[in-house]
């Protein structure tokens, strides 16, 4: 792999970001484990529609994480109180059916509204697979998701669908605060509770972690700004995405890069002002620069991506 030279590189918006370092995602793919058993050698396109929601698409197979594109508004960013816990949840179809034309399966990392808000209608109208925990897929019951269609997972998991592997592990979600609280922290267990109408209702519910296997090329995604280090140990994925925050996790971006081999690829995630419509680039709501630098600093020859509103990069 060809060491990227600039490492503080300009936000580039709605420009396709051309996928490099081939020999480094050939490399992985041969030392993955179970992308050495998977033989899908077609390219994958990673797209980013805000927040954590990340589309990858090949040939055959559309995948999905946390997709959620209604971006009502919280604010999350512009109040100093953070996302009003009594804001109504909101479902824009219409934005739906635009940017999540398809789905075959779709990855929960936790509860919050901005993770999982859209996907029982997307869940209805795709007839998408859906992994998440008891209370992830309580929730989602409870706002008409298709129970046959949701897959309950816990973290160990390891699973086979057509031309890529899911595997899932445990995580925690990252804290805030002097007593370390996780916002809207809490779960559903056993029973399906009301319909949730206000975001305080989408509880975080446990927080998972997914490591998607293509076989050319591998992704891992962690939603929630921390993870459990002795159980993702010894992963070696092509993609790493990381976002800003873990201020509550002692050298967050620095374990999970050791964690994880020190990947070819560092994508940076959950770092836009969710409360700003989708079809405009992304304003920033978490320090994307500190997290650049602090993967520079730690694994140099990783390649930090950037990705705006809506743009995509093939691997």
């Amino acid at each position: 792999m060809t060491e990227n030279a600039d490492r503080s590189p300009a936000l580039r918006r709605r420009n396709l970001l051309k996928g490099t370092g081939a020999a480094a995602v050939a490399a992985a793919a041969v030392g993955g484990g179970v992308a050495a058993a998977q033989t899908d050698t077609a390219g994958v396109r990673l797209r980013w529609l805000g927040t954590n929601a990340w589309e990858f698409t090949t040939e055959t197979a559309t995948v999905l994480i946390d997709p959620w594109v209604s971006r009502f508004p919280t604010g999350a960013y512009s109040s100093p109180g953070g996302a009003d816990p009594e804001t109504r949840i909101e479902v824009h179809e219409d934005v739906i059916d635009e940017h999540l034309p398809k789905a075959d399966t779709i990855l929960v990392t936790h509860g919050h509204w901005d993770h999982i808000a859209d996907v029982p209608y997307l869940a209805t109208r795709t007839g998408a697979t859906v992994l998440g925990t008891e209370t992830h897929l309580n929730l989602l019951r409870a706002m008409d998701a298709p129970d046959d269609q949701l897959c309950q997972v816990g973290g160990g998991e390891l699973y086979q669908f057509d031309g890529y592997t899911v595997e899932v592990f445990r995580s925690s979600h990252s804290t805030t605060g002097e007593h370390k609280r996780i916002q809207f922290g809490g779960t559903r267990p056993a029973e399906v509770p009301k319909r949730p109408k206000k975001i305080k209702d989408l509880v975080e519910g446990g927080s998972l972690t997914y490591l998607i296997d293509f076989g050319s090329v591998s992704f891992f995604s962690m939603g929630s700004a921390s993870f459990h280090e002795h159980e993702i140990a010894g992963i070696r994925p092509t993609v790493l995405f990381l976002q800003p925050g873990g201020g509550h996790t002692p050298d967050f971006v620095e374990r999970a890069l050791e964690a994880t081999g020190f990947p070819p690829y560092v994508v940076a995630s959950h770092w836009d002002d969710f409360d700003k419509p989708l079809t405009e680039p992304g304003d920033k709501g978490g320090d994307w620069e500190a997290l650049r630098d602090r993967v520079a600093a730690a694994s140099p020859d990783t390649e930090f991506l950037l990705i705006d509103h809506l743009e995509s990069h093939d691997f």
